[in-house]
């Protein structure tokens, strides 16, 4: 089996393209949270001397100090250590969904020539952490292989009707209006299509540590000198945000940021923990992993659509099988947001997606998470705290 995984650098220009070594970012990071040189030292598996050699190289490489030492009070990064640490998350965020979607790409093409035995799926979805981290534990397998392409929501149910792949990924928040659901819709047939829980997240407000800006609710985000950092058009996150902003009465102009967009949670959370935003909205696992602040602001299901026809074949019957699995409940119950109440059951699109008012929607499921609110897209009250991830 051949595994492509493509990779960057980064090169320092004039100076002969001197290319950063990756394990300065890991150091500036281990600083950053164990607070000490020693500390990273420990974290990063790496001699004490070593990692002051390293702070030494490339502050002179850069010309301009990493790490700033405080007596009796350990190290702590500079502001360009800080604004360096950021740029690589960032680039991270951003880049690593479209580089693991074109090594799937490769992968894909040189499978099938090379490999027999591996069963591999496609499947386009809205960003979803759990999902990687389910294709990278099957990545190590022989078996089924997933061809995980992360795009919006709705471009994923486009390609799902267009046959470009056997799954399609999207997440819909409890309660939205029929006018919204019907962008969803418009793509599903009932009698065509099958639907298939993935999980239930938590989606809301990403905070800078300590919330400097002091936001408490969605009104907060119209105040001067509050940027937000938004997802892309199309993207389930974007349509549900809208929703919000609008049962608010909160006109999107008036939002400082409201068109500058990110692809992924992950980056919209390295933004806000950059300090290039001052908040973003996406899923609470995102805020957790950036150490950011988070204010719940509704509960959403995400959905893997198929078509019933195709139910059978080895491919998605063995991913099906995978999601009803406890392995998969392990991924999701360690993710600060997820819950599992939906998770491997089968849903009609009627169902799931009501077509007008007056229908029902699902009966919430029951979430573990004690901070995650009730389903809907009604404002919230305005809280008294802001809620640490």
């Amino acid at each position: 089996m051949i595994r492509v995984k493509l990779q960057y650098e980064w090169q320092l220009q004039p100076g002969g393209g001197q290319s950063v070594e990756p394990i300065l970012f890991r150091v500036l990071y281990a600083i950053h949270t164990a607070g000490s040189l020693a500390g990273a030292a420990r974290t990063v598996r790496l001699s004490y001397r070593h990692v002051w050699g390293l702070m030494g190289k490339w502050e002179r490489m850069f010309g301009r100090p990493l790490v700033k030492l405080n007596r009796g009070r350990g190290a702590e990064l500079t502001e360009f250590g800080q604004k360096l640490l950021w740029a690589e998350q960032l680039v991270q965020a951003r880049l690593a969904p479209e580089l693991e979607s074109v090594g799937m790409e490769i992968q894909r093409a040189l499978s099938q020539v090379m490999e027999t035995s591996a069963t591999r799926l496609a499947i386009c979805a809205s960003h979803d952490l759990a999902l990687a981290q389910l294709r990278d534990q099957l990545a190590r397998s022989d078996g089924l292989k997933l061809d995980l392409r992360f795009v919006g929501s709705l471009d994923s149910l486009a390609a799902l009707s267009k046959r470009q792949c056997g799954i399609a990924g999207f997440h819909i928040a409890e309660g939205m209006e029929p006018a919204a659901t019907a962008l969803f819709r418009r793509y599903l047939k009932p009698r065509q299509h099958q639907l298939i829980g993935l999980a239930t997240r938590t989606q809301g407000l990403m905070l800078a540590k300590g919330n400097p800006k002091g936001i408490q609710d969605l009104s907060d985000l119209t105040r001067n000198k509050v940027r937000l950092i938004n997802r892309q058009r199309d993207s389930g996150s974007r349509v549900e945000f809208d929703e919000l902003l609008s049962g608010a009465g909160i006109d999107p102009a008036s939002i400082e940021g409201y068109h500058t967009e990110e692809f992924t949670h992950l980056a919209v959370a390295a933004t806000v923990a950059g300090g290039m935003a001052d908040v973003g909205y996406g899923i609470r696992a995102a805020a957790a992993h950036y150490g950011l602040d988070f204010i719940p602001l509704l509960t959403e299901r995400y959905y893997l659509a198929c078509r019933k026809d195709c139910m059978e074949e080895p491919a998605q019957a063995r991913f099906i099988e995978l999601l009803r699995s406890p392995e998969m409940r392990e991924i999701l119950s360690a993710m600060p947001g997820y819950g599992t109440a939906i998770t491997g059951k089968s849903y009609d699109v009627s169902d799931a997606l009501p077509s007008r008012r007056g229908v029902p929607a699902l009966a919430p499921p029951t979430i573990r998470d004690e901070d995650s609110p009730r389903a809907s897209l009604s404002p919230p009250p305005r809280a008294n705290a802001v809620k640490r991830s």
